[in-house]
């Protein structure tokens, strides 16, 4: 004997679509595959940080073409355990890419990125002609 689930409501995906927990701040739908990014603007760059624990900086792969940062990764591990007469086989793999449409005011040239304690920064300057001017008082004649 099978256990059966049924939803009973009219229309099953459109009310789910529209009464997900996501909409309330849920995490049912949370693709935990993706790390998380926080994206702070400072007056001469922007700082982008990704939480990626449990990757080594050599499993990290960070490339620029045509104005998109790619970050992407792809992990594997394989331990094998041989204790009497049985034996235990773990392996595991875990990858992810993000991309980022860069800003045309960061100077691709000059971003630099720092892997520690689980967390990769990123330090995006923004060119020159797009930081903020000081005020610059004028003359009446």
């Amino acid at each position: 004997m099978s256990i059966v689930k049924r939803n009973n409501l009219l229309f099953p995906s459109l009310m789910n679509d529209i009464f997900k927990p996501d909409w309330f701040g849920g995490t049912e739908n949370l693709n935990t595959n993706i790390p998380a990014v926080n994206i702070k603007e400072n007056e001469a760059d922007f700082e982008l940080e990704l939480a990626v624990p449990g990757f080594k900086k050599d499993d990290l792969k960070v490339e620029i073409d045509d104005n998109v940062l790619t970050i992407s990764s792809e992990a594997k591990s394989e331990n094998e355990t041989k204790e009497g007469n049985y034996t235990r086989r773990e392996f595991s793999f875990a990858s992810f890419k993000r991309a980022f449409i860069l800003p045309e005011t960061i100077d691709e040239v000059k971003i630099n990125a720092n892997y520690e304690d689980g967390i990769l920064r990123f330090s995006l300057p923004k060119k020159e002609e797009a930081l903020p001017k000081p005020k610059r008082f004028i003359e009446i004649i």
